[in-house]
């Protein structure tokens, strides 16, 4: 059979169009959607860093400020599944160190599991991992876990408190706290030292933008004078905070040598805080509680934190006291819980005497 001219003209323009549409249309959307798939679990974002060799490490540990796009995808993918229905989250942040079998997280994750409607909080729950072998751990225990790239940066090992690498570990927190921000997600940050034996929520202030937590409580919920902690913080989403994060973390420059926490209570009585308008408040320490100042009432406690201690061993003893102390208070009968008078056992090897020791 054979065909006209006219037939085999309007062919060719039909595959001409095709061909054009292809190279105009299909072929770049197809790069796109190359550049949109995540990462797999089984390819890490440390496994391509690692692979990829210095220049790649070097790029990306240069963005102290901001982050690649494709973390960016892989962070709101995560918060995405662990966030409650108004968008908040629980983050905490884990090296090697915390991370390892019978240290910090064992302890941290057994208090949602006998604390006092804590257990479903475990599915909001995001750990932000610094290192390959914390991210490791995190996938074989937890759904929901997020590989912060560090650079060149070591923060896998133990780090002393006000030593170089503490301070990178701190201030790299502030800047990533920022970034979950401005994905319009909620946080409520929590250090992995800290049990959580009651859901806290209820306590936090409705019209508050930046909760958080104190080492010393003066009585007042919006007095500047409260010795702040910025091992557990509740923040909303909002260009108040965003803007407030920036300048908490640009202030590290005015102020060298000084960890977040000591920079926080420099700027705290700064002026442009006010011109923001963001409502600051400090937790009473009756429901948050720590070392350094506990919570006395065990119908009341929310959260008790390892503060005013130094060193790793010390700490996963006194939680495993509180943890103790905890189930010695759930053991005793709902009706005369609140008649019976309840003491923490600690501090002990976290004693105030052995900071320095």
């Amino acid at each position: 059979m054979t065909t006209s001219p006219l037939a085999d003209h309007s062919a060719a323009q039909r595959w001409l169009k095709a061909a054009l549409f292809f190279t105009a249309v299909a072929l770049p959307l197809a790069f796109l959607y190359k550049e949109a798939v995540p990462i797999s679990p089984a390819f890490s974002s440390f496994d391509r860093l690692f692979a990829g060799g210095g220049s790649e490490m070097n790029r990306i540990g240069s963005l102290l400020v901001g982050f690649n796009p494709d973390e960016r995808f892989r962070l709101e993918k995560v918060l995405k599944k662990a966030a409650m229905e108004d968008k908040t989250v629980i983050l905490t942040t884990l090296n090697e160190a915390w991370a390892s079998p019978n240290s910090i997280l064992d302890t941290f994750l057994e208090s949602f599991r006998i604390g006092e409607g804590t257990r479903k909080l475990l599915d909001h729950l995001v750990m932000v991992t610094l290192d390959k072998k914390a991210y490791g751990r995190c996938t074989s225990i937890h759904p929901h876990c997020f590989a912060l790239v560090t650079g060149k940066e070591d923060f896998s090992g133990e780090k002393d408190f006000m030593t170089d690498g503490y301070l990178k570990m701190m201030w790299r927190r502030i800047d990533f706290l920022r970034l979950v921000l401005e994905t319009g997600y909620n946080f409520i940050f929590t250090d992995t030292d800290i049990m959580w034996f009651r859901n806290p929520m209820p306590k936090f202030h409705p019209d508050g933008d930046f909760q958080i937590a104190c080492d010393q409580f003066k009585g007042d919920e919006s007095d500047l004078a409260n010795r702040p902690n910025g091992g557990f913080n509740y923040v909303k989403s909002n260009n108040r905070t965003i803007e407030f994060y920036k300048f908490w973390y640009s202030s590290r420059e005015k102020h060298p040598g000084l960890h977040d926490q000591d920079v926080l209570n420099i700027i705290k009585y700064d002026p442009f805080i006010k011109e923001l308008g963001l409502k600051m408040v400090f937790l009473n320490t009756a429901y948050f509680g720590g070392i350094c100042e506990p919570s006395r009432d065990f119908n009341k406690v929310c959260t008790m934190h390892a503060n005013c201690c130094i060193g790793l061993h010390r700490k996963i003893h006194d939680l495993g006291v509180m943890l103790d102390n905890w189930r010695s208070f759930m053991s005793t009968p709902p009706a005369t819980r609140r008649f019976k008078e309840h003491h923490w056992r600690v501090p002990q090897n976290c004693s105030l005497a052995k900071l320095h020791g």
